[in-house]
């Protein structure tokens, strides 16, 4: 019954807007048909399941929640603490953690919120740079973390992978209080056992950041930081497939006395509310909830793993066809590639010629580059979205083939302008969408089909 008048309530709320707000409800409607009409190879977003966008999309905000379960400033709140329990109690097992926090709006949100618990202003503090795949919030002098704090940066050896030695030997000489590791735009796995070692070194704290790996390592395709690092975040929308969000993990750190000789879990509760936030999201919470439920079945573990292989088969086809791969390949999946070198052309002009042809993808900075941000030497490939819909290794080689065919054919006039025949664009448009029809996304089919493709999990 219940469940039934969810969806009848679901069903009104469509019919409504469509009703009283056309304009939107057709905007809405063109962006659903450019998802499923195009190959996302953005490695920064998953198409989140249906269930998942059900719980966002729900009553649940209609409660304010500021507080914890049990703990609550308002009334109402009987059904959301258990909701929320059951995404703290899923999060620690996925993850095999002593300790989550499900309330973070975002991982940047997370991450400032260690931060900011963990230290002073102007407290030294490590983290990877930017051009060489780190984030933002991990000491970019754009961001809050460089502005606040006295932010040194580690980088990448001659063949790509992170320098150890460097960050050992920055860690000697800076004496940070915080060393941050994980990535945004680094394609190899990461050593987070010699990262604590430097961090036990030299009494600094460790942060891992797995936004971008997190499904990776609940399904063991990638070393888990939980137990290395003292604290660990993530998003749950990059590669969890579910809602965009925060989580905070600890492991057997968990009790460990932080500032104020106060244990660790009880300055990443205090620190995530009243610090930074006032009430959770709790749609998202229930989302997240949902997610990592899916993230625990076999069903996951096979995604995870068509990840990294299909990761793989698009590194090696463009390799195979004389193409610049930063790293010399993939771990993960992320596929950076410097197409100035390889094909003359920039990262944003790549980027928008691929687009006109139904492929998705980031212009990126890559290691030494002299381009700036807005135009960029490279492009970042994702396979989180493809190997959702069911792509393979060898339709993966289709699709490198594909961008090759793209990028030789562009006409570089300058960093941002080209020229790139309407044939082209054509013949690789028609060859997406018949890669489109052929694998699905997932739970996205045209709404009149019965039974259409699920990501894997819990029914």
């Amino acid at each position: 019954m219940i469940g039934s008048c969810l969806a009848e309530f679901v069903r009104r709320g469509a019919q409504q807007l469509e009703a009283d707000d056309p304009e939107l409800f057709d905007l809405i409607d063109h962006e659903f048909h450019r998802q499923n009409t195009t190959l996302s190879m953005v490695a920064s977003c998953s198409p989140a399941d249906p269930s998942a966008l059900a719980c966002e999309g729900s009553f649940l905000s209609n409660v304010t929640a500021e507080g914890y379960p049990g703990a609550r400033y308002h009334a109402g709140c009987q059904y959301v603490d258990q909701i929320e329990q059951l995404a703290i109690d899923r999060a620690t097992r996925a993850f095999k953690a002593r300790y989550a926090n499900v309330q973070p709006h975002s991982a940047t949100t997370a991450n400032l919120t260690v931060l900011s618990r963990l230290l002073e202003p102007h407290d030294a503090i490590l983290g990877m740079d930017l051009d060489a795949g780190g984030h933002l919030t991990h000491g970019a002098q754009g961001s809050f973390s460089g502005q606040y704090f006295d932010a040194a940066c580690y980088g990448l050896t001659d063949s790509g992978v992170i320098d150890y030695q460097q960050v050992d030997r920055l860690a000697h000489q800076h004496r940070p209080k915080l060393i941050i590791c994980g990535t945004t735009a680094y394609p190899r796995a990461i050593d987070f056992a010699s990262l604590r070692e430097i961090a036990d070194s030299v009494g600094a704290w460790l942060l891992a950041d797995i936004t971008h790996i997190a499904g990776l390592v609940i399904a063991g395709e990638h070393a888990s930081p939980i137990d290395h690092a003292h604290i660990t975040t993530t998003c749950t929308h990059k590669q969890l497939y579910g809602p965009r969000g925060g989580v905070i993990l600890l492991g057997k750190d968990w009790e460990t006395p932080g500032p104020g000789n106060v244990p660790l879990f009880k300055l990443m509760q205090s620190g995530v509310f009243p610090f930074f936030q006032g009430a959770p999201n709790v749609n998202a919470v229930a989302a997240k909830a949902r997610v990592l439920a899916m993230a625990m079945t076999p069903g996951f573990t096979a995604l995870a793993r068509r990840i990294v292989a299909n990761s793989r088969a698009m590194a090696a086809r463009l390799q195979d066809r004389g193409v610049r791969v930063v790293g010399g390949g993939t771990d993960n999946h992320i596929v950076l590639v410097d197409v100035l070198s390889t094909f003359g052309v920039t990262g944003i002009v790549a980027q928008q010629a691929l687009e006109e042809c139904g492929i998705v993808v980031n212009k990126n900075r890559i290691p030494a580059d002299r381009k700036p941000t807005s135009i960029a030497s490279g492009i970042r490939i994702g396979t989180n979205n493809v190997a959702a819909r069911g792509l393979d290794a060898q339709a993966m080689e289709e699709c490198a083939d594909l961008v090759c065919q793209v990028l030789n054919a562009i006409e570089a006039v300058d960093d941002r302008l080209y020229a790139l025949a309407p044939a082209k664009q054509a013949e690789c448009r028609d060859t997406v969408a018949h890669l489109c029809q052929r694998f699905p996304l997932p739970g996205y089919a045209d709404c009149s089909e019965t039974g259409p493709a699920r990501l894997p999990g819990p029914r």
